[in-house]
């Protein structure tokens, strides 16, 4: 059961950290390479590339009294909607045509207090999404499905 998913998950957003502390850069397509989306400060392991579900945003929109949250202050790769990413865990995810796996989830930092203002560290604590490490490169784009991989 734990590896049956109702339907796939959508890519609603990538983004780009091309370094660290830098603003983010919304793109429609990106290479995923090894160490992560091409143009990105991440590197190689098991947190390449991080990913946020589009439904926790709303949530910490709401723990913030606000009406919703820019995913861009939340500083993941990809926000991904339709798919329940911490249920993924430890499993394979077809994402575009890459292949990643679902190594953990993304606790939120001290700078979430910076971008988010008070409160913004536990509005996201269990919401922050996951971190994966890329198995096979390929293309990234908006609108491209995320389905779990039979067997893995």
């Amino acid at each position: 059961m734990m590896g049956r998913h109702a339907r796939p998950g959508r890519i609603e957003t990538i983004l780009i950290r091309p370094e660290r502390l830098a603003a983010t850069v919304s793109v429609a397509e990106a290479a995923l390479l090894e160490n992560g989306l091409q143009g990105d400060h991440a590197r190689a392991g098991k947190r390449a590339l991080t990913l946020i579900q589009a439904e926790h945003l709303p949530v910490i929109a709401a723990l913030l009294e606000r009406d919703r949250i820019d995913p861009a202050l939340l500083r993941r790769n990809i926000v991904v909607s339709g798919l329940n990413l911490l249920a993924a865990r430890h499993r394979r995810l077809g994402l575009g045509d890459a292949v990643i796996e679902v190594t953990g989830p993304c606790p939120p930092c001290s700078r979430m207090e910076k971008a988010l203002g008070h409160g913004g560290y536990s509005a996201v604590r269990g919401h922050g999404g996951v971190y994966a490490s890329v198995v096979h490169s390929g293309t990234v784009s908006l609108g491209a499905s995320v389905v779990p991989l039979p067997g893995e």
